[in-house]
């Protein structure tokens, strides 16, 4: 009653000083003030609120996709001295406030207009019009002009030299590594730096691809890594376990296959008192038979079964063919003829392709072998994650494709990685004044 009562009396004073206003009341994860104590302006201020908001990875720097922003950002005040002229075509008397008594110059861009001190005296002012060459105004205003173009260097980026291109297509990709790396920390964290359940957690979500990523992540969450490391030198356990926890043994099914695992699986979530997702939400329609999330499983069942150490092998390889060779696992003989539970197939191995462990290498392992390798405290040697990126194949997507248009080579997914990182954290926001590219235009 106490606290109701405090609550409302401050909330009172704030309104009645305009410091609230309950019409602006709505939902929002979160605001979080930085300020100085002593109430002097600092540049610092904002670099703290920039971190701050990196800190909670998911709002401040990336989305769910792990490619795109959500919306979250900075608000801070912004000195009327950068809006000098409008600020006295609106008739506002800023000269007449005592602050500025200690300006000791003033800058601006065009200098149309004197600015009075108390005294009457001019203040003295700097105009910058006249010291910014006229060359490089002109490419900034090419560069950052309204003109709708898929990037703003679309027409110029062709004649950047191979030399700065090739350095900066480095510097993004180890960019897009250390932003890969934000969620396996986050992981890492959470699991008390376990790197097996971690890796088991990566690579059970990208085997869901796009479509049922989000399902297959559910189902490696429905359960504790310490029950599959039970169960994984048992493959009709591990079967039933994760085929259990996807939900696809809760209907009836006539096969001899089906039934084991069904009665595999009561007995598992009676001892490790498991609970299903909901079978729903994994998708088949308009699936080629070979990415059905059955089909999926029934391959992950296969890798870590034949693999129970796969983490600390993943961290010695180095070869492409090593990591192809690692991953050529057979499903169970079951699977080999089905695509479902249900379903008859012609006979096929449904080895993983080499294409899939392309995806997986990008996405999954050379982060991890990066964190990995960083957290043992030793300097990371850059050139070894090139070159093994360098031996894996591009992918194709629609931003690749438009590089390509731009007459930009991409041979390999060291390109296609640097240049997606150039495309969503550069070029889309226009941050040319970042990028190496930019800048080399700019002063062309």
């Amino acid at each position: 009653c106490c606290v109701m009562k405090n609550y409302l009396k401050k909330k009172k004073h704030l309104t009645e000083n305009n410091a609230y206003d309950p019409s602006l009341e709505h939902e929002a994860c979160g605001v979080g003030l930085i300020a100085t104590t002593d109430g002097k302006k600092s540049r610092k201020v904002v670099d703290y609120g920039i971190e701050a908001l990196k800190a909670v990875w998911h709002r401040g720097a990336v989305d769910a996709d792990g490619k795109s922003g959500d919306g979250a950002g900075i608000k801070l005040e912004i000195p009327p001295e950068f809006f000098i002229q409008k600020i006295l075509e609106t008739g506002h008397k800023h000269e007449q406030d005592k602050n500025y008594d200690a300006v000791i110059l003033h800058i601006v861009w065009q200098h149309d207009c004197e600015v009075f001190m108390k005294n009457n005296k001019p203040m003295p002012t700097l105009q910058l019009k006249s010291l910014v060459n006229e060359d490089l105004l002109g490419n900034y205003q090419n560069l950052f002009s309204k003109k709708l173009r898929w990037i703003p260097c679309e027409k110029e980026i062709i004649n950047v030299d191979s030399f700065l291109m090739g350095n900066w297509l480095e510097r993004l990709y180890l960019e897009r590594l250390e932003n890969k790396s934000v969620l396996i920390k986050e992981l890492l964290a959470r699991s008390n730096n376990d790197y097996e359940a971690v890796l088991f957690q990566l690579l059970v979500k990208n085997f869901g691809l796009k479509i049922n990523g989000d399902a297959f992540l559910q189902l490696v969450q429905s359960f504790n890594f310490s029950t599959l490391r039970k169960v994984c030198f048992n493959e009709q356990e591990l079967s039933a376990l994760l085929f259990g926890q996807g939900g696809f043994l809760e209907k009836d099914v006539e096969n001899e296959y089906f039934i084991q695992l069904k009665k595999e699986y009561s007995y598992l979530k009676h001892k490790h008192n498991l609970e299903p997702i909901a079978n729903n939400l994994f998708q088949f329609f308009r699936m080629r038979p070979t990415n059905f999330p059955t089909i999926r499983i029934a391959q992950l069942v296969a890798l870590f079964y034949k693999h129970q150490n796969l983490f600390s092998k993943l961290m010695q390889l180095n070869k492409i063919e090593d990591f192809y060779k690692l991953f050529s696992v057979e499903v169970n003989d079951f699977w080999k003829e089905h695509y479902t539970f249900e379903t008859e197939s012609k006979k096929t191995l449904k080895k993983l392709t080499k294409s899939f462990v392309d995806l997986l290498l990008i996405n999954t392992i050379i982060p991890l072998q990066f964190v990995y390798k960083q957290s043992k405290g030793k300097e990371v040697n850059e050139e070894d994650f090139f070159k093994l990126i360098k031996q894996v194949k591009p992918e194709k997507n629609s931003i690749i494709d438009k590089f390509s248009d731009l007459k930009i080579n991409v041979t390999s997914a060291f390109d296609s990685q640097a240049l997606l990182e150039l495309k969503n954290n550069y070029c889309t926001d226009k941050h040319c004044l970042q990028c190496a590219i930019g800048n080399h235009l700019l002063r062309a």
